[in-house]
């Protein structure tokens, strides 16, 4: 069969992989822009920024608008492999319907 890459196996377990990623990095990219501070601790900040008294506010809301996009690639680049696996899950049914 041309374009068959991977099993059915694997290609079931990329697409449930592809929607639990897709989900919580969507989250992730919702709560780092509206700037949740639980997850201060996750931004790119050294000792100098967070201990500089010249640090602006502004400087963090950028970080988190920067790391918020950056989840939402990556939920981006986990649909694409989303739906590689489902064409994989789909080509998989087809052989099984030509070989019987």
């Amino acid at each position: 069969m041309r374009g068959l890459i991977c099993g059915p196996k694997l290609a079931a377990c990329g697409v449930v992989l592809s929607i639990w990623g897709v989900i919580m990095l969507a989250m992730l990219g919702i709560f780092f822009t509206m700037h949740s501070a639980v997850l201060i601790e996750d931004l790119p900040l050294t000792d100098e920024d967070t201990f500089k008294n010249s640090t602006t506010p502004q400087k963090v809301y950028d970080l988190y608008q920067k790391v918020g996009y950056n989840c939402f690639i990556a939920a981006a680049v986990y649909v694409l492999c989303g739906a590689f696996s489902w064409c994989q899950m789909r080509l998989n049914k087809q052989k099984e319907y030509f070989v019987h």
